[in-house]
Order: C-alpha cells, then sequence, then structure tokens
C-alpha cells in the first residue's frame, strides 16, 4: 500500500469512505433489494432507535420491534405479537406487492403492511429518529403506511394517541398478556369519543378508568405539570381527536406504557443511560378506579370514609355501606318533585361524571344550560362544558352521576348539583326558626297545591266527560317523562321527510331527526295501520323511562298529539347490528373485528343482566335480535325496542300467555308451543344472536348444502364433530384469539338449550363469557334442532300464526 502511487492511495481512500458511509447511510432503510433477518439490525440516523428481532424471558419465540438503543429492555412497538416466530428464521422484506413483510422460515407471512397499489421497486421502509417505522414512495416521499397509526403497548414522543375522524382510524395501545408475552392482553388505552372526549382505560369491554371530559384545554381529570422537559399538546376538532407528546429538548426522552395490569405509566429518561423515571400513573388509587364507589357518590382518597354520598342521596344498601362495600352507591332520598322549591348544589373541584344519560350543547351559556335543567324533571346535573376563559359550553346530566372523586389540581369546573330546597338548608346548619318558617311555608303550599289539584282535576272530568281530549290529557300526565311537542318535532324531521326516513318496524316508521339544540334525535312514529297499538306504547314509555343503563337505549322523550304518538330517542349512527351481520358490504363486514364483535356480545348481555336483575323493575325483553340492537358512534351496543318487555316480581320465575309474540328464530321452544316465558326465554335469544355474531349468519334464514338445519342444528353439529371454527364469520380478520371465539360460540349454545333449567341465567352467562380460566359446562341439545323442510315450513307458519301475531313473528328484521 505504501508503494502505491500518491493519487491512487488517495482514490482508493476516498472509496473506502464513500463505500463506508453508503453502509452507514443505508443502515436505517429497506428496499426491494434488502432484507433483515435475526443477526441484522435497522437503526435510525441518530442512533435513537433500533429494529430488529428480540425475544422475552426464557421462551425460544422471537418478535420484530423497535426498543431504544441505549436500553434494549424498552421496547416501544412489536410487529407481529400475536403470531410469534417459533425459531430465528424470521426475514423481514418488502415483497413484490410493495408491502413489508415478516416471513417465517422465508416463505409463510406471520405479518405485513397490507398496503395497496404499491410495488417492491417504488417503495423503502426506514426507521426515523422519532422511533416511527414508515413505509413510504421513493420518489415521492408518500407514507404508505407507519407504525405510529398501529400502536402496540406504548407510546412515544411524535405518536398521535386517539382518532382519525377523516378515515376512523383509533390509535390505542393494547397491554402485554404478562411480562413475557407481547401478545395482546386485556387492557386497552384510548379516547373514547361519546360525550365528550375522555381518555380510558377498557379491561376487556368494562371501563376500568377514565380521566373526566374534554374541557376545551385538557382532559378534566389528568393532572399536567409544566416543569418537564415535554409538553402535551391535545387537539379536539371535527376531523382528529388525539394528544402527542412532544419534547422541548433532544437530550431526554418520554414514554408511556400501559402494564399488564392496567396501569399507564409515564417514563422520563435522557439518550445516554437505561436510566427512567416515573414520573405519573393513572389510576394512581382506588378512587381512580371507574365508579368505585357506585352511582351519585364521590370517592375521597383521604379522610374517614372512602365513600360519601351527595347531598340528597342516600346509601343504597346501608347495610353493605357500613362495612366499607360501596359498589352501590347512592340513591335519592326522595324522588325530586317539579312542584316544589329546587335549587343547585356547587360541587368545586370534582372530576366531571361519566356520560351515561347526557346532553352537551357547546353553544349555550352557563345561565341558559341552568335553566334548562331546572325545567327538566329528569336533569339531576349541569356543569359548563369549557374551562378556557369565559364560562360557555353546557352539559346536562340525567339519572345517576357515576364516577365523581375530588381533583387537586385544575379544579376549574363546578357540578351544579339539583337538590331539594329543604335538602339546601338542612345541610347549610341548624337553624330551627328558618327550618320551621319553611315547613309551615311548605305544609301551607301543599294543601293549596293539593287543593288546585283536586279542583282541576274535577272539572276536567266534568268538562271531557266522554271525550277524547281529556283521554290524551291524562295519558300525558301519567308518562313521567318529557314531552316534546309537535312543533318541534315536525321541524327537527323536516316534515317527516323520506330523506329523513332511516327504518320501519312493527311499530311504524322511524325518522332520523335534529333539534334546535344541535342534538341528533331517532323519531318513532306509530304507525295507522300498525298492530302495535296504545298499549306497547305506554308499555314502552313506562318501562324504559325508569331504566338507566349504558347499554339500553335512552328515550328522550314522547309527543302526543290528537292521534299521533310518537317516541323520541338518542340517534344511533351505526344504525342496528343486522345491518352489519347480515346485510353490511365487505367494506362493512370488516369493521366487524373479533375485539368488536365480543365487545359488542359483552354489552349485550350487560344490558340483559341490568334487565334481569340490576334495574328496578325485573324485566322481560321478549324481544331480543339482532335487529332489536342499536349501535352508537363507537359500536358499543343498546338494547331497544321494549313495546313486547314485560315486569316480573322478585319473587316470580315464569308466566304464561295467549298472545305469542316475538321474532321467529329468537323465540325460545316453551315460549313458541306453550306460551311460558321467563327470564330464560330472553337468554335463549341472547345465545341465538351471540352465534349469529360469531357467524355472521342469520339463524331462520340460514342454509347449507348438506343438511336442512337451522343455525343452532348447523352450530350444535359442529360442536359435535370437533369442528366448531368452521362456524366463524369468513369475512373476520385473520389472527384472533381463538380460545375466545370457541368459549363464546359454546356459551351460545348453552344459552339456546332445549330446557330452561339447563340455561345459565345472566351472572353465570358474564362470567363465562369473561373467563378464560374456568372450564365450561358441555352443552345438551339445543331448541328446534330438528331438520326443516322449507314449503312445509312456510305453509304451517301461514296457518299457525294470527294477523295480530304474524307482524310479530316475521322472519324479516324490523
Amino acid at each position: 500500500m505504501d508503494k502505491l502511487p500518491f493519487v491512487l492511495r488517495y482514490s482508493l481512500l476516498v472509496l473506502v469512505i464513500l463505500s463506508c458511509a453508503e453502509i452507514l447511510v443505508a443502515i436505517d432503510s429497506l428496499n426491494a433489494s434488502r432484507s433483515i433477518s435475526h443477526n441484522e439490525t435497522l437503526i435510525s440516523a441518530q442512533g435513537q432507535f433500533q429494529l430488529g428481532f428480540f425475544k422475552t424471558g426464557s421462551s425460544p419465540r422471537s418478535y420484530l420491534g423497535i426498543w431504544y438503543n441505549v436500553d434494549p429492555n424498552q421496547i416501544v412497538w412489536v410487529a407481529n405479537r400475536d403470531s410469534p416466530l417459533n425459531d430465528t428464521s424470521g426475514v423481514l422484506t418488502i415483497q413484490n406487492d410493495g408491502n413489508l413483510v415478516l416471513l417465517a422460515d422465508g416463505r409463510r407471512a406471520v405479518w405485513s403492511t397490507n398496503v395497496q397499489n404499491a410495488e417492491s421497486g417504488t417503495v423503502s421502509a426506514q426507521l426515523l429518529d422519532t422511533g416511527n417505522l414508515v413505509l413510504k414512495e421513493i420518489n415521492e416521499g408518500t407514507v404508505l403506511w407507519q407504525s405510529f397509526d398501529h400502536p402496540a403497548h406504548a407510546m412515544i414522543a411524535g405518536m398521535k394517541l386517539g382518532w382519525d375522524l377523516r378515515i376512523s382510524l383509533d390509535r390505542n395501545l393494547t397491554s402485554w398478556k404478562n411480562t413475557d408475552d407481547p401478545a395482546k392482553g386485556e387492557y386497552t388505552y384510548g379516547i373514547r369519543l361519546h360525550g365528550l372526549a375522555q381518555v380510558v382505560i377498557w379491561k376487556g369491554s368494562s371501563i376500568h378508568y377514565r380521566s373526566g371530559p374534554w374541557n376545551g384545554v385538557h382532559f378534566g381529570g389528568i393532572g399536567i405539570r409544566y416543569d418537564l422537559p415535554f409538553i402535551t399538546e391535545p387537539v379536539v376538532n371535527l376531523e382528529e381527536v388525539y394528544y402527542t407528546y412532544q419534547m422541548n429538548n433532544k437530550s431526554s426522552s418520554v414514554v408511556s406504557t400501559l402494564t399488564t395490569n392496567g396501569e399507564l405509566q409515564l417514563f422520563l429518561g435522557d439518550n445516554t443511560s437505561e436510566d427512567w423515571r416515573l414520573l405519573f400513573k393513572v389510576p394512581t388509587d382506588q378512587c381512580g378506579t371507574y365508579a368505585y364507589c357506585g352511582p351519585n357518590a364521590i370517592c375521597f382518597i383521604s379522610g374517614p370514609q372512602t365513600c360519601s354520598c351527595m347531598t340528597g342521596y342516600q346509601p343504597n344498601s346501608p347495610q353493605q355501606w357500613d362495612i366499607g362495600v360501596w359498589s352501590g352507591g347512592c340513591v335519592q332520598k326522595r324522588q325530586l318533585n317539579c312542584s316544589e322549591r329546587q335549587d343547585f348544589k356547587e360541587i368545586e373541584g370534582v372530576k366531571m361524571p361519566d356520560f351515561v344519560q347526557y346532553q352537551v350543547n357547546l353553544n349555550m351559556s352557563l345561565e341558559e344550560c341552568k335553566a334548562t335543567c331546572l325545567k327538566n324533571c329528569s336533569c339531576t346535573a349541569y356543569a359548563n362544558a369549557n374551562a378556557s376563559g369565559q364560562p360557555h359550553g353546557c352539559l346536562l346530566w340525567f339519572g345517576d352521576l357515576i364516577d365523581v372523586r375530588p381533583l387537586n389540581i385544575y379544579a376549574d369546573q363546578k357540578l351544579a348539583l339539583r337538590v331539594s330546597a329543604s335538602d339546601l338548608v338542612s345541610e347549610s346548619g341548624p337553624n330551627k326558626k328558618k327550618k320551621k318558617i319553611i315547613i309551615l311555608v311548605t305544609i301551607a303550599a301543599s294543601v293549596c297545591l293539593l287543593s288546585a289539584v283536586l279542583f282541576f282535576t274535577w272539572r276536567r272530568k266534568v268538562e271531557n266527560k266522554g271525550g277524547k281530549l281529556g283521554s290524551d290529557e291524562t295519558e300525558k300526565e301519567n308518562l313521567e317523562l318529557p314531552l316534546f311537542n309537535m312543533v318541534t318535532i315536525t321541524e327537527a324531521t323536516q316534515c317527516f321527510s323520506n330523506a329523513n326516513k332511516i327504518g320501519e318496524g312493527g311499530f311504524g316508521p322511524v325518522y332520523k331527526g335534529k333539534l334546535q339544540t344541535g342534538q341528533e334525535i331517532a323519531v318513532k312514529r306509530l304507525a295507522e295501520s300498525s298492530f302495535q297499538g296504545l298499549n306497547e306504547f305506554k308499555n314502552e314509555v313506562l318501562l324504559i323511562a325508569k331504566l338507566q343503563h349504558r347499554n339500553l337505549v335512552r328515550l328522550l322523550g314522547c309527543c302526543i298529539h290528537a292521534e299521533e304518538r310518537m317516541l323520541i330517542y338518542e340517534y344511533m349512527p351505526n344504525g342496528s347490528l343486522d345491518s352489519f351481520i347480515f346485510g353490511g358490504s365487505n367494506h362493512t363486514k370488516r369493521l366487524l373485528v373479533w375485539r368488536r364483535r365480543y365487545s359488542i356480545i359483552i354489552g349485550i348481555s350487560r344490558g340483559l343482566l341490568y334487565l334481569h336483575r340490576d334495574s328496578r323493575l325485573r324485566i322481560i325483553h321478549r324481544d331480543l335480535k339482532a335487529s332489536n340492537v342499536l349501535l352508537d358512534c363507537e359500536m358499543n351496543p343498546k338494547i331497544s325496542d321494549f313495546g313486547m318487555a314485560r315486569t316480573f316480581g322478585e319473587d316470580q320465575l315464569i308466566t304464561k300467555t295467549l298472545r305469542v309474540v316475538g321474532t321467529y328464530g329468537y323465540m325460545a321452544p316453551e315460549y313458541v308451543i306453550d306460551g311460558i316465558f321467563s327470564m330464560k326465554s330472553d337468554i335463549f335469544s341472547l345465545g341465538v344472536l351471540i352465534l349469529e355474531v360469531v357467524s355472521g349468519k342469520r339463524n331462520s334464514q340460514f342454509h347449507h348444502p348438506d343438511h336442512d338445519f337451522n343455525l343452532l342444528g348447523h352450530a350444535w353439529q359442529l360442536w359435535l364433530e370437533g369442528r366448531a371454527p368452521e362456524l366463524i364469520d369468513p369475512s373476520m380478520e385473520d389472527t384472533f384469539p381463538m380460545s375466545q371465539v370457541l368459549r363464546c360460540i359454546q356459551v351460545g349454545l348453552l344459552c339456546v338449550q332445549l330446557r330452561p333449567e339447563d340455561r345459565p341465567d345472566m351472572s353465570c352467562v358474564l362470567q363465562m363469557l369473561g373467563s378464560e380460566s374456568s372450564e365450561l359446562p358441555q352443552p345438551k341439545r339445543p331448541g328446534f334442532f330438528t331438520e326443516r323442510y322449507f314449503k312445509e315450513t312456510d305453509s304451517l307458519l301461514a296457518g299457525r300464526w294470527t294477523p295480530d301475531e304474524s307482524t310479530r313473528t316475521t322472519i324479516e328484521g324490523r
């Protein structure tokens, strides 16, 4: 080398430097001609992050992931978390279709970016210094796919957590199954759009923790310090709802991790060591656990008693309350009477209640908000929706107030709780003279009011004896529900235009509408030709007005005008479940990934458990089916249509009817044949619904080339032959927890067993659905297992049902 001419030596040195530079530049990227295997990694340009293969614990399984270069144990993203490699033969490459693909044994794809319309020669994959792995077009630089849109269990600076509403993209975190298994665990962390946006941790389909609603500045229940080397930037508008971290300097890093026990932990570290400092975690205490004290109570982490009832409320179960079991919460000491004097008690510095029954109007002033709440007897509290500058925006709560606790910082919203004047006086301290005056005035006013009521009642009976107006007005008085006038509903639905018609059932047509407040509604209008008359109308109003549960559709009010009878519900933007599982397009069906289907099954089951056990009245629905399950904007299921529901006494188990009503394919055998119905009848319907959600097929219209069984018989036959996975809807995604799906099939078959006493009750159903460890009993033969002969069956059905019943036993979904 020393004997070479100077020019030649210089040229060789330049070539070596250029070659090394090329290697250094290429080390963060892949293209069609370059792949990486188990002994290779990508390192971002500034050396911040590394992508490669890793193992956990003593397991031989390996995964493709991204981690901090200075700390290989701080893994921030995993590609094939549910599809581990069993050896070291994995290869990450760009295939001919332009997708970044992880291959096992060099052939079988276990993970892919799944983008469309790309070509291998025109794309490259690059690990950026932000920790984001991107697949982009080489010439234009357009990003086709990025790991930031598909988080695992961790969030780092620059990543958005939340929604891109333009493409319905929900970026959320999912915990590991355990510390050595990156597979998806039972906890999910993300932003819930229901009501005002909130940050939520779910355990399965149940809320484990929530932050409090977005108040124009931050999420109400999360305190943010300003002395940190990063800032939290929330964005809430019509196109996106998310938050992200931005670093103030490049020497530090921040990472939020969702742990296997449901904690979100935020760590701060520097870029030169493996040391990480825990800055923040939620939930921090037992009051952070969702609804720890039950409804209408405030949770105090310090003090003589953890849970305290709000003013005007008392423990639902004093015995349980005395021994420290608070989950039952509190109930009103007495029903608020709108004819009595009422006011509001301001509770400062608390997390706003969750949105269970609510109304939001961001354009209303606080004074208007108070007046609106005071006019509505069902309104239990109101608050300012915006904490930035001049108070504006209105939050109204109806029914129970859930998950309230004091906050140490950012106590800039006040919850105004509706209370009777007597409750305010009793709380303000002993003043016997004032109390006596109030009592005397109240008694005098009550006597006057009672006299007036008796007089006007007598006069109305005299004036309207036998008249129609009197009966309508009495009907209005008997309905414990807000009344809408005809003008309001006509304007909201644009004169019941066909463009606003969204469906039609046995009751009549259903219209979408929008009130002047901006709230969207669904109006169910009793048709003149409907076989469901005033009895069903009254039944639905009287029953559902008393029901309060997140998985039951909320009835906002009713309208009675001359011959018109209408029910006004909260609007469900995603329509009914049957439109997704039966009549949906391929795109619609793809939205029903298994996690969402499972969440729907759990939600329906929780709603049914509430009806059977936890509501004030024990209610048998009698018409549970896919078309009577509505889906809100987050695909949360809500049971609807209580026109055929019946109440049971606490000790009542079964009853019999001469008028069998329901929908063919969902009715239990004992109900169809003998008119006997009970809670087990609803459970039969639930079992049918579970099997339909799993299979994507309708029970009553199911056909198979090899036999004439309905869906229940087909599922039972597959179960006996050990071929239950064949029941799964082929349009579902490729990877899902098979054991969970099979458990749902087994629970569905247990619910549709022929004998009612063999079917589980709802508490057992939920326990079986949610537990992976417990062993389930083997199902027995389902009801209606015999093979069908369609021509004969059709003629039998035509002669079996009276016209009044046929409207309720039609195979068509209402």
